[in-house]
């Protein structure tokens, strides 16, 4: 970091800011001013250890001698049959017919042409050490593969193929075809962009480009008093042992745009921007996505406004289209000795091994390589995880004071003694059972039924809020560090689909102003409605399995107290849940296949326009499926097993056949937490070997095929012998999707994790293991299972952030409710404080003042009340309720405390939300959502960007004097 001195005012003045462009013009030289000399000396010494062994530098394309002379290629699309020599398989190319034809534009030099000329001596010395690599470059091995088209010799689409070629050569693309390796009917096309193609789209797209190094300015205090404090503080971090988690400097090269101002490149005022080497200065997820865009405004039909490769891939014209990845992602050397061999590798070493699950991520390596929307995902997946770290330490504190006090604890005592409390039984065949019996049942719901419940739902609530409010700060410094501050996004093209199904009614577009397909309102409101009703009949086909699941449970809990077996007999409430459970994660499982397609059906019956709001759409639908289809059971035995059960003498009886289930004398928060739990568990692992287990299957098959000639090609004993176009091409292709797997896996976990994390204090432990291999997983499998994505931008998550903060008002209203309805908090609580022992005795310990409870909260029965049982040895039994003895003058009738307990339920339900919801407004009001430094320093930084952009266009005219010898009259461009 540079440290500059002086004020502007004086820089001004020196400088003759305020005067006209004719007196600056009289200087005879322009002296740069004292705070811009480092930046001007930075800028010309840009990081080379990267550019070295990672980026691949690219030869410029010839001058052309006589400007406003352009080629124009058109190409005569005949389709050759392959010709056979020596029995080998030989491959003749398409004749390219050329012409040349004038223009009326004149092509931008780079600068003046000497310069040019270093920089294609510099670029071709590069190229002639890399001119061997295979799969990277053109047969010439200068020109750099941008992009890759497939397409199968035995399609049918051969005339618009030849036309969307022919259209791209016009645009000024370069192409070359090749065969298939493996297989003799694929065919690749591969793309180059050449540097004035670039420049031009460049321009088009304003893609920010670097142009000058960053300049840091301090106060006068901060050299003084900070200088001082920071050269004290870096030598009690040296006496520090290293953070582990962190990343070698020497592990990860300095990326050039992470450290430069930027700017929208243009061509007029090329000479701003540090070109160093044309063939690095444009990154190769830039190429890609020029070369993507391009693509997507390329006409196929002559005289059709039809265009754009997503249409030519849904008509089946071509195969695939991706960008290719930059070389292996293994080396026989280490990288410690040798160095990365390109992008891909170092990804993977400092990455994607499963060795280095305890560091952090490179974000700006991933950036670079991916783009920013998978970058953003993996920032946001990566702060998530940090983030529960916290959550998991509370929540394994509270578990561990439930463990510790489980033996002591004044219910589980009571319900261990209980050797002559008779319960009722829960069939009217079956014997009564001993209350002491369940004493094990009891201790386990004490780990997860304790003081700290309420304490740990209240946590969360603000965690999740906290969670929320801080990654907007983190989303603000990524999309600042990124470029991404004052990105727009482009107009978005219409989807074939959208087109195709209203091409004949037109509306002119109120931002590009040209006509283009229009829905209806009524079409739509009615295209709508079907979709909705198609929601609710799915969520309605949710509830059916989730009564069916009932249904199972009961028939289990009748089969489970009369079997023989003593072990199962005894513990016959763990069976019926355990059992439930897992037939109820087969359901959701087999539902969640039925419902991706039937979301993907309904999105298409929308027809959205373009292909944001098809994402869109279709997330929302997927994760209302999901959520339902995973939540609605929870949702079930958190709030309604047990209540509606009846009494002995008057159960409630389900077709009038099976009784409906009870909770537990002890309470029935450990069956809602074997639910979450077993749910949980075994969803991460099913996710997880269908995101890596299935595509690794998938690569393998491809790569047996591949060796045995399976695809008609040669058999091809050695991988690496393939190139890189044929390597990608047997990889599999990213999610059509895109990221909304990823994150709807992601989300569900989050809901999982907050809406009943009162039941399941270690919820957040499970989430947080499973991220840690999440990000692993998800990292391999970009880099070295799925084809290179085209590196899209973003500036956000989307949906899903709206998606969170709904789920983190659920979360206060269901934790509410379970601490309220299902805990026995609050029963506790009513009997501690209003009919205990501790009652106008002042304080004393909770386990004092809990001495009784349990026969409290039993009610008596008289079993002569049953016809069948009139012969029992025991006249009187116990259940779980507020209810008269039967000597009561009112039998049965609910008594004074229940009233009480459910006041007390409802009035814990009202301040426990609007606490929790004041708490979460307030610091969601006391943390901005831009940090203050960032916002002062970029206004700071576009202060200086004016500036720089002013002393580079008196430079250039200095020089451009100096050169023609004459004076300019005319104000600078």
């Amino acid at each position: 970091m540079v440290h500059h001195s002086g004020s502007i005012q004086s820089f001004k003045q020196q400088k003759g800011m305020h005067t006209s462009i004719s007196e600056i013009l009289k200087e005879k030289s322009l002296k740069p001013s004292r705070r811009s000399l480092p930046c001007l000396a930075q800028s010309q010494t840009h990081p080379t250890n990267l550019n070295h062994f990672l980026s691949v530098p690219l030869s410029p394309e010839p001058k052309p001698e006589v400007q406003g002379l352009s080629q124009s290629i058109s190409t005569s699309c005949s389709l050759l049959h392959p010709q056979t020599e020596d029995g080998k398989d030989q491959y003749v190319e398409e004749s390219e017919v050329t012409t040349c034809e004038t223009r009326a534009d004149e092509s931008v030099p780079l600068q003046k042409p000497v310069t040019r000329a270093k920089l294609e001596a510099r670029t071709d010395s590069f190229q002639k050490n890399r001119a061997g690599s295979s799969g990277l470059f053109f047969r010439d091995g200068k020109k750099r593969i941008d992009y890759i088209l497939v397409y199968k010799k035995s399609s049918l689409q051969v005339e618009k193929r030849c036309t969307f070629e022919k259209n791209l050569r016009a645009e000024g693309l370069m192409l070359e075809k090749e065969p298939s390796l493996t297989n003799n009917d694929i065919m690749f096309v591969k793309v180059h962009a050449p540097w004035d193609t670039l420049c031009k789209y460049a321009e088009q797209m304003n893609i920010r480009m670097p142009f000058r190094k960053k300049c840091y300015f301090t106060d006068w205090k901060s050299k003084t008093l900070g200088s001082r404090f920071h050269l004290r503080w870096r030598q009690i971090k040296s006496w520090l042992p290293r953070n582990p988690m962190k990343l070698d400097k020497e592990a990860l090269p300095d990326l050039e745009e992470t450290d430069c101002y930027t700017a929208p490149f243009s061509r007029v005022r090329m000479h701003h921007f540090t070109i160093n080497n044309i063939g690095t200065f444009f990154s190769n997820s830039t190429r890609s996505r020029i070369v993507h865009h391009v693509l997507q405004r390329t006409k196929y039909e002559d005289g059709k406004p039809k265009m754009g490769i997503n249409r030519l891939l849904g008509n089946n014209t071509y195969e695939a289209a991706f960008p290719p990845h930059e070389g292996g992602y293994k080396s026989r050397h280490p990288i410690k000795t040798h160095g990365a061999q390109n992008h891909r590798h170092l990804l993977y070493e400092r990455w994607a091994r499963w060795g280095m699950w305890y560091k952090y991520q490179p974000l700006d390596l991933i950036r670079r390589y991916f783009g920013e929307k998978i970058g953003l995902y993996f920032a946001w997946l990566g702060w998530y995880t940090g983030m529960l770290i916290p959550a998991a330490l509370v929540g394994v504190f509270v578990f561990l004071y439930g463990l510790f006090t489980m033996d002591s604890s004044q219910v589980s005592k009571e319900i261990c003694e209980a050797n002559t409390t008779i319960m009722c039984s829960i069939q009217d065949s079956c014997d009564p059972w001993k209350l002491s019996e369940s004493c094990v049942h009891a201790k386990v719901t004490h780990l997860f039924d304790n003081g700290g419940t309420v304490f740990f739902a209240i946590f969360m609530a603000i965690w999740a809020t906290v969670f929320l409010e801080f990654w907007k700060r983190r989303r603000a410094e990524l999309t600042y560090d990124w470029d991404l501050i004052d990105w727009e996004e482009e107009e978005e093209e219409l989807r074939p689909q959208f087109e195709a199904k209203y091409s004949r009614v037109e509306r002119v577009n109120p931002i590009s102003g040209k006509p283009e397909p229009f829905q209806p309102f009524s079409d739509k409101l009615s295209r709508l409605m079907v979709s909705v009703s198609g929601i609710f009949f799915m969520i309605s086909l949710v509830l059916t399995a989730v009564f069916a699941v009932v249904v199972f449970r009961l028939i289990a809990m009748e089969q489970f107290a009369s079997v023989t077996w003593y072990f199962v007999k005894k513990n016959w409430q763990f069976a019926t849940s355990l059992t439930g459970v897992c037939i109820n994660f087969m359901i959701i499982m087999s539902l969640n296949m039925v419902y991706e397609k039937v979301a993907y059906l309904l999105t298409n019956l929308e027809h959205p326009r373009t292909d944001s709001e098809w994402e869109n759409s279709f997330s929302l639908k997927m994760f209302l499926f999901q959520f339902v289809n995973l939540n609605s059971s929870t949702f079930y035995i958190a709030f309604f097993l047990g209540r509606f059960a009846g009494r002995p003498g008057k159960y409630n009886k389900l077709f009038n056949r099976w009784r409906l289930e009870e909770c537990h004398p002890s309470g029935c928060l450990i069956d809602l937490c074997l639910q979450m739990g077993v749910i949980m568990f075994f969803k991460q692992i099913w996710n997880n070997f269908m995101e890596l287990g299935y595509p690794l299957l998938q690569n393998w098959w491809s790569r047996r095929k591949m060796k045995k000639g399976g695809g008609g090609g040669q058999n091809v004993e050695n991988k690496a012998q393939l190139p890189q176009w044929d390597k990608d091409w047997n990889l599999q292709p990213m999610n059509a999707h895109g990221l909304v797997d990823e994150y709807l896996e992601m989300v569900l976990q989050f809901g999982f994790t907050t809406i009943f994390v009162a039941a399941f204090p270690l919820a957040p432990l499970l989430a947080l293991l499973n991220n840690i291999i999440e990000i692993r997983l998800d990292a391999y499998k970009f880099v070295t299972q799925w084809r290179r994505p085209m590196p899209a931008r973003a500036t956000d998550i989307g949906i899903w952030h709206g998606i969170l903060e709904g789920i983190g008002v659920l979360a206060v209203i269901t934790n509410a409710f379970v601490i309220a309805i299902t805990s026995d908090y609050i029963p506790r609580f009513v009997y501690a404080f209003k009919y205990g022992p501790c009652v106008d005795k002042g304080r004393h310990h909770e386990d004092e003042c809990l001495r009784g409870y349990m026969n409290s909260s039993l009610s008596v029965f008289d079993m002569r009340d049953i016809k069948n049982n009139s012969s029992s040895q025991h006249r009187y039994c116990r259940y779980r309720d507020y209810r008269a003895p039967p000597w009561s003058p009112v039998p049965y009738e609910f008594t004074l405390q229940f009233w009480h307990v459910l006041a007390a339920r409802l009035a814990f339900i009202i301040v426990f939300e609007h606490l929790v919801y004041g708490i979460k407004s307030f610091i969601a009001y006391l943390i901005p959502d831009m940090p203050k430094d960032l916002c002062d320093r970029m206004r700071r930084e576009k202060y200086l960007m004016q500036e720089m952009m002013y002393e580079a266009e008196l430079e250039h005219l200095q020089k451009e004097r100096k050169k023609n010898g004459r004076r300019y009259h005319h104000e600078w461009p």
